[in-house]
C-alpha cells in the first residue's frame, strides 16, 4: 500500500525492515520536484509488495546458527555487521531517548535533585516515586520498569530504593549520548529474567507497558499478536528468543527526527542569510511589512475604514446640530456628546444584524462581491460592532446621568422655562422623574439586557471556561448564550419606544431610529421566516446513526428535496425532543455527490449530551444514569433504520450556510488542518475530491484513450493533517481514510492525479525517538509492511506520533509547489491559529508560493 508521507518521519516502513545503503536512503529522503509527473511517488512510500520487504529483511539473518552465545549478545555476528557510518540511519540511532529533549543536561539534574529531596524517604528514593522524580509522572509503570532494569545492572534491590548518588548514576546513564548504552538499558527493561534473550512473553509484556504509557488501550488486547509478529520477523529460525543485535537491526532503520531537525535548522539559517534586499534595511523592512499587511488585509481594512468613517461623520453631524440648539445653553457640550453617541448607536444597532443574515451572506459568497467584501469575517465584524455599541452606550449613559441630568435639575427656573420649558411640558424635572420617564425606564432596561447578553456571549461564558457554582452554572455554555441573545429582540422594541418618547425632539420625522432599523430588521425577519418555512420541509429521515469512541455521534440522513450544498458548508440542527427552540451549527461531512447527508457531533455541552443520550438508547448503548451518559465508549455502536423497531428522534435541519472552506476549488493546492472534531468540514472536501477522481476514472474508461475528456475540477493536490489526542478518534472517519489510500492505486495512468495525502497525528503517544514509544513504532512499521494496516488507527493511513512540525510542513510545501496558490484551511482551537497564520504570511513573503490562510468560525 503506497501512502505518501510529507513530514519529519519519512521512509519509516522501508527503513524499519531493511538495512539500506546510503544512496537508497538519500533517494528516499529527497523531496519531489515541483514539476514532477502526477503519478510520481512521493517520498517515504512503502513498496507495493510487502512480501518483498519480509524477504529482504530475513535475508539479513542467513546463517542463524553462527550466532554467538546469548550471553555475548551476538554483537560480532559476521552475517549482520552493524557498520556505523555517517548516514541517516546512524543519526536515527540517537533517537532512543528515555527523557524529553529538554530534560537532559545539568539543568535537568538540578530539577531532579530538588524533587529527590521532596520524594525521598529517609535518604532513599522508593521505586514508586522514581517516575515523578525524573519527570515521568505520566508514565509511572514504564518508569518503574526502567528503575528495576537500572537497579538490576548494579545488583541493587529495587524495593530498597536508591540514594542520591545512585540516582545520579541512573540519570547519567539515561542521558548518555551513546546509543549502545541506551539500547542496552532498553533491552534490559524487556529482558525481565536477565538471561540476555527476549522471549515472546517478555516482548508481549513490554508492548502492553508501552501501550499503557501512550494511552493506546486497543493495543493491549492485540499485544500477543504483535509480539508474535516481532518474533516472526526477528526470529526466522524459530529459536523462541531474540537477542540484542537483532533488536538493534530493527531499531537501526527507524530514522529519528534529529537528523531532519539539524537539516531544517541549517535551511532556516540559510534562509535568514538570503533575506530579500527590501527586508534588510529597517526602514525598507517597515515599509515592506506594512505593504504586505495591507495587501493581506485590504478587504478588512476598507470595510472597517468605511464603517469608522460613517460613525465619525454621523457623530460629528449630530454634535454640530446640538451645538446650535437651545438645549446647548442649559446642558452645554454634555448633550452634544450624548446625542453624538446615540447617533452611532442607531447605526450600529442596525448594522449588527447584517453579519448574521446567513442566507443572504451564503448567496453573496458565490457572487463577485466576495472579491471585495470579507464575508469570512462576518462573525468578527459582528463582534466589532457589538464592542462599538458597548462603547456608545457607556458614553451616552454617562453623559446623561453625570452631566445632563444635574444641569437640567439645577438650571435656574426662569432660564429653563424660556429655553426648554416646552420640551418638558413646562415642568422642571427631578432626578427620580427623569429615571421614571419612558426614556429613563427603557434606557435602564436596555442596559441590563445588553449587559447580560453581551456577557454571556463572551468566550469564557459561551465555551464554559467560567466555572460557576450551582445553580448559576446554567449561565455558562452555549444554551445560555443562545437564549440570552434572543432577549435582544426585547432590546429593539425598547429602543424604538425609547426614541419615540425623546424629550428634545417632537416631530416624528426627526425621530430617525426607526429609519435606521427598518431595512436590517426586515432582512433579519425574512431570514427567520425562511428558516421557519424550511423547518417544515426539511424534517429529515434518518438512515443510520453511530456512536463512536470519544462520544461522537454520527447521523446519516436522506437529503431533503432541493437541499443543495458545497463541500465545506455547515447546517443547523434542531431536535424537538431535546429543545423545541434551539438550533446548533455542525459541519456537513458528506460530499455533494453522496447519496446521503451526514454530520458528526461531538458531545461537549448540555444539548449535545442529551442528543447523544437519545440516540444512545436507539443504538442500544448501556446508559444507566446521567453520570454514565458521558462515559467514553471504547467501541462503536451503530443503529440502522433497516432493523425493526428502530425509531430515531425527530430532527430538523436548516441550511446550508456558507463557510470559508467552500471556496477551496479556487486554489492550486490545499492544506487542510483539523484538530480533533475540527476535521469535520474537511472530510466533505476529501470525499468530494475522491468523487472527482472516481468520475474521471469513469470518463477515462468510456472515452479511452482520449485524455482530453478528463475534467480538471479543483486543486491538483490536497494535504490533510488531522491532529487528535485520542486513539478512538480514528474510528470516526476510517472509511474516508481507506478510500483515500485506495484512490492512490486505482486511478488510471493517463488521468492527472488529484492526489490526497493524509497525515494522522496522535498526540497521546510520545514522539518518535522516545523509548516509551519505540516498540510501538517497531510494531507499527512491521504490521503496516505486512498487511498495509496501521495498528493505531486501524486504517491504511499510517499514524504519526506527537505533533507536526508546522514550520517544516510549510517549508516542504513551498519547495514542492513553487509559484502555486495554496489555500490553508484550519478548524480547531484558537491556540494554533496565530502560528499557522504567521507561517502562512512568512512563507508567502519569503518564497514564490502564496499561502492564503482561512479559519473556520461559528
Amino acid at each position: 500500500m503506497d501512502i505518501p508521507f510529507f513530514d519529519d518521519h519519512i521512509a519509516h516502513e522501508l527503513q524499519s525492515i531493511v538495512v539500506l545503503s546510503d544512496q537508497t536512503q538519500r533517494d528516499a529522503t529527497e523531496l519531489p520536484a515541483a514539476n514532477a509527473p502526477p503519478r510520481s511517488k512521493p517520498l517515504g512510500c512503502l513498496p507495493s509488495q510487502p512480501s518483498q520487504i519480509k524477504v529482504g529483511f530475513r535475508g539479513s539473518f542467513k546463517g542463524g546458527s553462527a550466532r554467538k552465545s546469548p550471553g555475548s549478545a551476538g554483537r560480532s555476528n559476521p552475517f549482520v555487521k552493524m557498520t556505523r557510518v555517517a548516514s541517516s540511519a546512524q543519526m536515527g540511532l540517537k533517537g532512543l531517548r528515555f527523557l524529553d529533549k529538554t530534560s537532559g543536561g545539568s539543568e535537568g539534574w538540578k530539577a531532579v535533585e530538588k524533587r529527590f529531596e521532596q520524594f525521598a524517604v529517609r535518604g532513599s528514593l522508593p521505586k514508586d516515586n522514581f517516575g515523578r522524580c525524573i519527570g515521568m509522572a505520566e508514565s509511572k509503570e514504564f518508569a518503574e520498569e526502567l528503575f528495576v532494569a537500572l537497579a538490576r545492572r548494579r545488583n541493587l534491590e529495587p524495593e530498597n530504593g536508591v540514594t542520591k548518588d545512585e540516582l545520579k548514576e541512573f540519570w547519567e546513564e539515561m542521558t548518555d549520548q551513546n546509543f549502545d548504552s541506551r539500547l542496552q538499558i532498553f533491552f534490559d527493561m524487556c529482558d525481565k529474567n536477565g538471561d540476555g534473550k527476549l522471549s515472546e512473553e517478555e516482548v508481549k509484556e513490554i508492548i502492553i507497558l508501552s501501550a499503557s504509557a501512550n494511552k493506546l488501550a486497543k493495543l493491549k488486547s492485540s499485544a500477543a499478536t504483535y509480539a508474535a509478529l516481532i518474533m516472526e520477523e526477528l526470529d526466522p529460525d524459530g529459536l523462541g528468543y531474540i537477542e540484542l543485535w537483532q533488536l538493534e537491526t530493527l531499531l537501526r532503520g527507524m530514522v529519528s527526527s534529529q537528523g531532519t531537525e539539524k537539516t531544517l535548522k541549517h535551511s532556516h539559517s540559510l534562509a535568514r542569510t538570503l533575506i530579500p534586499k527590501r527586508y534588510r534595511n529597517p526602514v525598507n523592512r517597515f515599509v515592506s511589512n506594512t505593504a504586505d499587511f495591507v495587501h493581506e488585509n485590504w478587504k478588512r481594512i476598507w470595510v472597517i475604514s468605511f464603517w469608522l468613517t460613517l460613525n465619525i461623520v454621523l457623530a460629528s453631524w449630530k454634535f454640530a446640530q446640538y451645538r446650535r440648539r437651545a438645549a446647548f445653553e442649559v446642558m452645554g457640550y454634555c448633550v452634544c456628546i450624548a446625542k453624538a453617541a446615540a447617533e452611532t448607536l442607531k447605526l450600529n444597532m442596525a448594522l449588527i444584524l447584517v453579519p448574521v443574515c446567513r442566507n443572504t451572506l451564503t448567496r453573496l459568497r458565490s457572487t463577485r462581491l466576495s472579491s471585495v467584501f470579507p464575508f469570512d469575517d462576518n462573525i468578527n465584524f459582528h463582534k466589532t460592532i457589538a464592542l462599538a455599541i458597548t462603547i456608545g452606550t457607556l458614553v451616552h449613559t454617562f453623559a446623561h446621568i453625570t452631566c445632563d441630568f444635574p444641569r437640567l435639575i439645577n438650571c435656574p427656573r426662569s432660564k429653563f422655562m424660556s429655553t426648554l420649558g416646552s420640551d418638558f411640558n413646562y415642568k422642571q424635572p427631578t432626578y427620580p422623574s427623569l429615571l421614571a420617564s419612558a426614556p429613563g425606564v427603557t434606557g435602564i432596561l436596555m442596559i441590563f439586557i445588553m449587559a447580560f447578553s453581551f456577557t454571556l456571549a463572551t468566550h469564557s461564558f459561551r465555551r464554559s471556561v467560567v466555572k460557576l457554582p450551582s445553580p448559576l452554572h446554567h449561565l455558562a455554555g452555549f444554551n445560555a448564550f443562545w437564549y440570552a441573545h434572543h432577549l435582544l429582540v426585547v432590546t429593539y422594541i425598547l429602543l424604538i419606544i425609547h426614541s419615540y418618547f425623546l424629550f428634545l425632539t417632537k416631530e416624528w420625522y426627526k425621530k430617525t431610529t426607526w429609519m435606521y432599523l427598518a431595512v436590517p430588521i426586515l432582512f433579519y425577519a425574512c431570514e427567520r421566516i425562511t428558516r421557519k418555512v424550511r423547518e417544515k420541509s426539511y424534517g429529515v429521515s434518518i438512515v443510520k446513526a453511530a456512536i463512536y469512541p470519544g462520544n461522537v455521534l454520527s447521523i446519516h440522513m436522506k437529503k431533503p428535496p432541493g437541499f443543495k450544498y458545497k463541500s465545506g458548508m455547515y447546517l443547523f440542527v434542531k431536535c424537538p425532543d431535546v429543545s423545541p427552540f434551539e438550533w446548533h451549527p455542525f459541519s456537513i461531512t458528506s460530499a455533494p455527490g453522496d447519496e446521503h447527508l451526514s454530520v458528526h457531533i461531538r458531545t461537549l455541552g448540555d444539548w449535545t449530551s442529551e442528543l447523544r443520550n437519545l440516540f444512545g438508547k436507539v443504538c442500544q448503548a448501556q446508559v444507566t444514569s446521567k453520570k454514565a451518559n458521558l462515559v467514553r465508549l471504547e467501541t462503536t455502536v451503530v443503529a440502522d433504520v433497516q432493523f425493526e423497531d428502530t425509531r430515531f428522534p425527530k430532527l430538523y435541519i436548516d441550511g446550508p450556510y456558507g463557510a470559508p472552506a467552500q471556496n477551496y476549488k479556487k486554489y492550486d493546492i490545499l492544506l487542510l488542518i483539523g484538530l480533533g472534531i475540527g476535521a469535520t468540514p474537511f472530510i466533505s472536501i476529501l470525499k468530494d475530491l475522491l468523487n472527482n477522481i472516481k468520475t474521471n476514472e469513469e470518463l477515462q474508461r468510456m472515452h479511452n484513450p482520449d485524455p482530453n475528456i478528463v475534467k480538471s475540477n479543483g486543486p491538483g493536490r490536497a494535504y490533510f493533517y488531522w491532529v487528535t489526542r485520542e486513539q478512538g478518534s480514528f474510528e470516526w472517519f476510517k472509511g474516508v481514510m481507506n478510500d483515500v489510500a485506495e484512490s492512490d492505486h486505482n486511478v488510471h495512468p493517463q488521468i492527472p492525479l488529484n492526489a490526497i495525502e493524509m497525515h494522522n497525528y496522535l498526540t497521546s503517544v510520545y514522539e518518535e525517538g522516545d523509548a516509551r514509544s519505540a516498540l510501538i513504532a517497531m510494531v507499527q512499521s512491521l504490521q503496516h509492511a505486512k498487511s498495509g494496516v496501521d495498528i493505531v488507527s486501524g486504517s491504511k493511513i499510517r499514524t504519526h506520533f506527537a505533533r507536526p512540525n508546522w514550520r517544516k510542513v510549510f517549508s516542504d510545501l513551498a519547495n514542492a509547489h513553487k509559484a502555486a496558490r495554496i489555500g490553508v484551511f484550519y478548524c480547531g482551537s484558537s491556540a494554533l491559529t496565530k502560528q499557522l497564520k504567521d507561517l502562512s504570511q512568512e512563507f508567502s513573503h519569503n518564497t514564490t508560493t502564496r499561502f492564503h490562510f482561512h479559519k473556520e468560525n461559528f
